[in-house]
């Protein structure tokens, strides 16, 4: 899962080092990396998943109210 970026010819390291970052980015390995960062245990990855849908269902209720000018 190694990223590797060659400097092309005549380019400066500013965009060598742009051009990785984007990759890196890109890549999703940061977020990767953060996540692994710490150990979660298998409830709280539940109940964070959990948390995340009810967030997003109350949400989309309040977009839907505002559409319907309720809000």
């Amino acid at each position: 899962m190694a990223i590797e970026t060659k400097r092309k010819e005549g380019e400066p390291g500013a965009a060598l080092l742009s051009r990785f970052t984007r990759r890196v980015k890109r890549g999703g390995i940061l977020k990767e990396a953060n996540r692994r960062r710490f150990y979660a245990r298998p409830s709280n990855r539940r109940a964070r998943r959990l948390s995340a849908l009810h967030r997003e269902g109350k949400k989309q209720e309040f977009l839907r109210a505002r559409k319907l000018g309720l809000v």
